[in-house]
This record gives structure tokens, C-alpha cells and sequence, in this order.
């Protein structure tokens, strides 16, 4: 069991502009093609043991982004993740497990409707109250998969041998969240409740 310092238990909620969710794949062989999703939401349902917590993402695919816009509209295509048929990557837990502030978060990850279970080496980076009184709180992560296995199968062949595009895709994850906010409902009955007794 471990517990996080200012990780209080309840929703917190994904901070996308402080948050990146990228992949890294090796191009030629020679080479490696690094892009990023620019939409993604996600919710982390903190618990108390940690170990009950849930992380739940969406990724709109069609928001990639490799630096060339040649590039993006093929991965978009049906060769590739076929954005029309398939518009989103969803990411759910099913165990949270840490050894002091390392551990695994180990889910269901669905790409053009195959889900996989996969496992994220992840690390707490900590809890913090930012310059405008926010609480924010951040993870890294990572994890490698085989795009085959989620029916992404094309490639090219090269003269001198070998393919183009690897099987192997590494997937990486800086993410943040803000940390839950009063029940309105509880802080209008607080409210009430002050009022009655003055």
C-alpha cells in the first residue's frame, strides 16, 4: 500500500496544457518519428488505498501530430488508424500498483476496436500549489506495444531489406492534473447551514 502526499482521494482533473501524451516509433531503421496527440481528456479517480484508484483517457486520433502534415494525413488514413471508422484511443485501469512513489498501472487499451492490456511503468511526480493557488498534481509513464496487435499492420519493404515503419511504438506520458474541487451542493448546504444558525 502507498500513499501519495497531497494526493487526496476524489476526481481530479486532466490539465491538457500542462500534459503531454506522445509515442516515438523507429523509421527506416535508421531513424525515429517522435509525434504527439494534441486532444486527450482523462479523469483520475483517486481512492484511499491508492491501489483503488482509476484512470480513465480518450485520445482523439485524428489530433496527431508528427511535425509534417504529409505524414499525418497517411496515419490518419485507413492504413493506419482510419480516423472516420475509428475516431478514438481509450485507455481504462484495472490495477494500480506502487512501491513508494514508482510503480504499474496496468489497464485496457483500445485501438480501432481491439483492446490489449498493456502496463504503464509509472512514476508520482509529486503534488504542488502553483502561483495562482492551483493544486496540481503529475505522473510519468510509460509503456511499449506492438501496433499489429491492435490491426495496424501496414509497411512498406526496403531495397537493402527490412521494413519501413517498425511494429514496436513506445508511448510516453507526462501528464497533470488539478486536484478536486468543493461539492457545490455541500458548500450551498455549509452555506445554508451558517446562515440558520446566525
Amino acid at each position: 500500500m502507498s500513499q501519495f502526499n497531497g494526493l487526496v482521494p476524489g476526481s481530479w482533473t486532466f490539465d491538457p496544457a500542462h500534459s503531454e501524451v506522445a509515442f516515438t516509433v523507429r523509421h527506416a531503421g535508421i531513424s525515429k518519428v517522435r509525434g504527439t496527440f494534441r486532444d486527450v481528456d482523462a479523469q483520475l479517480r483517486v481512492a484511499e488505498p491508492i491501489e483503488d484508484s482509476v484512470l480513465e483517457a480518450t485520445v482523439q486520433m485524428a489530433s496527431i501530430d508528427t511535425k509534417n502534415a504529409d505524414r499525418d494525413g497517411h496515419v490518419r488514413s485507413a492504413d493506419f488508424f482510419d480516423v472516420e471508422q475509428h475516431p478514438t484511443m481509450t485507455f481504462r485501469s484495472t490495477s494500480v500498483a506502487f512501491e513508494g512513489e514508482e510503480g504499474t498501472i496496468t489497464g485496457e487499451l483500445t485501438i480501432k476496436d481491439v483492446t490489449r492490456t498493456v502496463e504503464f511503468a509509472t512514476e508520482f511526480n509529486g503534488v504542488v500549489v502553483d502561483a495562482f493557488g492551483v493544486t496540481r498534481g503529475g505522473f510519468s509513464a510509460e509503456t511499449t506495444i506492438s501496433r499489429k496487435d491492435f490491426g495496424i499492420t501496414w509497411n512498406a519493404a526496403m531495397e537493402a531489406g527490412g521494413v519501413l515503419v517498425s511494429d514496436k511504438v513506445a508511448i510516453t506520458l507526462d501528464v497533470a492534473f488539478t486536484a478536486p474541487q468543493d461539492d457545490p451542493q455541500e458548500t450551498v448546504e455549509g452555506q445554508e447551514a451558517v446562515s440558520a444558525d446566525a
